[in-house]
């Protein structure tokens, strides 16, 4: 009888280790095909549709510059004018690569570094168009102020160009000639730049 007892001990230790393995072998697959998709929406999940060709809104306002920032995202480095009061149905911009950035007025050349250069004007001016005083500290071909671009994926240098009756110009050197969108929103001009074609993070 104790050697029988033994046997059915043995034969239960041995049935749950099968369990054991089994539930482990079963779960292995459903995490690994969990890991495949959250890498696949991780890889796919930047938007790829927005193109390299002009984006222009025609409108404008007075209402003045007063700061230029940059941000880095998953997706896409962004550059943000700020125009506070200004309502976004008065905000106009036009922004396009270019081989070279050419300042309004004077037709100097401006230097900025990177693979490709975006000129970026919003019909916003620099100053106080009653009486001319900056609102905006940029110097013409110089880097903008407190915008450092180190550790940007795409973003490689943002240069002050000047405001020249009613528009604010800047040269945002890039990587390459990458996608890129604009958007008007109250108080601000948004230009986004993505870091691939390929919409892969």
């Amino acid at each position: 009888m104790r050697r029988s007892r033994s046997a059915w001990v043995a034969v239960l230790l041995a049935g749950t280790a099968l369990g054991t393995a089994t539930v482990a072998a079963d779960a292995a697959p459903a995490a690994d095909a969990r890991s495949a998709v959250r890498n696949a929406a991780h890889t796919t999940a930047c938007p790829t549709g927005w193109g390299s060709r002009d984006k222009t809104r025609v409108a404008g306002t007075t209402t003045p510059v007063r700061d230029v920032r940059a941000a880095r995202h998953a997706c896409f480095d962004r550059m943000v004018v700020d125009v506070p009061g200004a309502n976004a149905g008065r905000l106009g911009y036009f922004v396009r690569y270019v081989d070279r950035l050419h300042q309004d007025g004077s037709g100097r050349p401006i230097a900025v570094g990177g693979g490709a250069v975006l000129e970026v004007r919003v019909a916003a001016p620099g100053y106080r168009p009653e009486t001319g005083a900056p609102t905006y500290p940029g110097r013409a071909g110089r880097p903008l102020p407190d915008v450092d671009l180190t550790g940007y994926r795409t973003f490689r240098d943002a240069r002050f160009a000047g405001s020249f009756e009613g528009e604010t110009q800047i040269g945002l050197g890039v990587r390459a000639r990458l996608p890129f969108r604009v958007l008007a929103l109250d108080g601000r001009v948004v230009v986004d730049v993505a870091h691939s074609w390929s919409g892969a993070r």
